[in-house]
Order: structure tokens, then sequence, then C-alpha cells
């Protein structure tokens, strides 16, 4: 800066001006040059990096862009300050302002740094990924935010001359207050927290719950509720608090999908019970769809008001809702036509009315 004051004396003595204006003329025309000269660079390397196999040199352009720009704009300005040396109270001020705007730099390029990374890592090229690492991923993202603006927040209080130690120990007063009006919220933020953390469900699961009525697909996990797209396609929005006090199933994680059904014949074919529950059983273990590694069981049950019953009892290879059904109406079908081939019929519900004939009259006499 002495430098520069130097270099432009001799011309502002020839102009009959004071040389501090003609260096805040100067700093302004570097800044001027030099955002533009920052812009176009950038553009250069960001020409650059798309050609480059690589996308983490494009999410490091992505944070210091703009950014850089403005922390050249506060560079200039702390070496105009300078310039008012007769207002040490104002000058004062303008390094405490310079100092916290640094500080919100800062903090604005590891915000876009961390964004920057989040969307690399759920990007489409990266390959296919689970929903719950993608659930994982944002939720870390999000918290590490959060986590950055609040250690930003207490340096710039600090810099603006705040006590940050008394606003601590107000705020662990302060914190009890507002815990206990802000309980729900609390809560519902805690909550969301357990659900990146434990991972019961993510964003694309099948979930419902038997104590209330919910179930749906997830289609967003937030801080403070998750949003279910229902099966008739209404969007249902749950607090995250819910979660933490109900039973939860994830149909979307299950190994397989069981057929359970009871059959019944008619009184009629008792001769046929014993053949067909073989057939049946045969038919089960030579299905392609059916998991004979898990609990395979045809029986004959129970004798009904109206029929003999028998039940099969197995699991399908796929556990998804729509082909599960295809696979059901195909073992079913099929008993039908294996009761059929033995001459046999379905049962359905019928009654035997006795009818007694009147007593003849005795003959008059």
């Amino acid at each position: 800066m002495v430098f520069l004051e130097e270099l432009l004396t001799p011309l502002a003595t020839s102009l009959h001006l004071p040389v501090g204006v003609l260096v805040f003329a100067s700093l302004m025309i570097m800044g001027v040059v030099g955002h533009y000269a920052i812009y176009h660079i950038v553009r250069k390397l960001t020409t650059a990096a798309d050609r480059t196999e690589t996308q983490w040199d494009d999410v490091v352009l992505y944070a210091i862009f703009p950014p850089i720009q403005w922390v050249m704009w506060v560079v200039l300005g702390l070496l105009s300050l300078s310039l008012f040396s007769a207002l040490d109270g104002i000058r004062e001020a303008l390094l405490r302002l310079s100092d916290t705007a640094l500080l919100m730099l800062f903090g604005w390029l590891v915000h876009r740094l961390s964004r920057g990374i989040e969307e690399e890592l759920l990007a489409e090229h990266r390959g296919a990924m689970t929903s719950s690492d993608r659930a994982t991923i944002s939720a870390v993202a999000r918290l590490s935010r959060i986590v950055l603006w609040v250690v930003a927040g207490i340096m710039i209080l600090q810099s603006l001359g705040v006590s940050v130690s008394g606003l601590l120990a107000f705020g662990g007063v302060g914190g009890i207050a507002v815990g206990f009006a802000a309980q729900d919220l609390l809560a519902n933020f805690l909550g969301g927290l357990s659900i990146f953390l434990d991972r019961p469900f993510a964003v694309g699961d099948w979930i419902r719950s038997p104590d209330r009525e919910i179930e749906g697909t997830v289609e967003d996990v937030g801080w403070r509720v998750t949003r279910i797209r229902t099966f008739d396609q209404r969007p249902l929005y749950v607090p995250n608090s819910v979660f933490s006090t109900v039973a939860l199933e994830n149909p979307s994680r299950m190994l397989n999908r069981r057929i359970y059904e009871t059959i019944g014949i008619r009184y009629d074919d008792a001769g046929a019970m014993e053949q067909v529950v073989a057939d049946v059983k045969e038919m089960l273990l030579a299905h392609d769809d059916i998991d004979k590694g898990k609990t395979l069981m045809v029986n004959f049950v129970a004798f009904g008001a109206s029929s003999l019953d028998f039940f099969i009892y197995c699991f399908t290879q796929t556990t998804d809702w729509a082909t599960y059904h295809g696979v059901k109406q195909d073992v079913l079908i099929k008993i039908l036509k294996i009761i059929e081939g033995h001459g046999a019929e379905v049962a359905f519900p019928t009654q035997t009315v006795l009818l007694t004939p009147p007593e003849a009259e005795a003959p008059a006499s």
C-alpha cells in the first residue's frame, strides 16, 4: 500500500488531488479488472475440467466461484482502510466487518463444496445405489452444513465482539425454555435423525404400520416429516416422532412372499383327499417360482361344516407384489385342475334338510 502511495504521489501533485483519492480509484480499477479476470480464468478452467474424466475438479470450481471474487473485494477493502487513518473508530468497525465478511465467504465456500460433493456422490453416472445409501449421503451432507453454519455463526459473533461464553451460558438457560416450547419440533428432528441412522426404511420402500393407518411408498424423508404416497395416490405426511412410537413393517425388505390358503372339497369326495394332497405338494415342489428352501406344507387339516379342508403353505421366489399375485394365481388354478382331475369338486356352503313325512291320520270308526 505504501508503494502504491509513493508511486501515485507525483501524479496526485500534478493533478492537485489528494493522493488518497488516486489510491482509492486505483484499488477500484484493480477490483473491476480482477473481478473479470477471475471470471474468465474460472471459465477457462471449467472448460478444461469438462474434458477430464474425473468430476471432482468441477466440484472444486463450483465451490470456489463466485466466493473467490468477493474475497478479492474484501481484501481490497482491507487495503483501502489505511486511507482512513484519521477515522480510527470507523476503521475499527470496518475491520470487524471485513473479518465477518471473510468468515461468511469461507462458510459459503465450504457450503458449496458440501453441496457439490453430495451431488457428485448421488450423480447417475456413478452407477446404481441403494435408497438407504442415498438417504445416508443426504443426511450426512445436511448435518455437515448445519454444523458448519453453527460454528461459523459463533465465530462471526466473536469477531463482532459478542461474548460467546456469555451467549453460550444464556443459551443453556434459553435452550431449556425453547426445549419445552418446541418439544414436538425437537422430537420430530430427533426422529428424523434416528431414521437416517437406524435405516428402518428409505426412499422407495413400501412401509405400513399395524398400529396406525400408515401404508404406502416412501417418497421423501425430511428432518421434520416423512412424505408417503398411499396406494390411492394420496400424499401422507407423517411426523418423524411417530415412527419411534409405532410398530413398523417394511415389506420391501422381505426375502420371500408367503402363500397360505385353505381349500375345501366336498364330503362326497373324501376318498380323493389323500391323492389330491399328494399331487398338490408334488406340483408345488416342481413349480419354478416356489422357493424349495423355505417351509413347504400341504396337509389335510380339518372337517369343516360343509367341506373337508386342506391347506397349502409355501413361499414364492419373488418379493414383487404384482409378480407374487401372478404366481399365486397360477398355483391356485393348478390346484383347481388337480381337484377336477380326481373327479372331485371344491365345496361351497351347503345344508342338508331332512323332511319327515307327516304321520297318517287314524281312520274314523
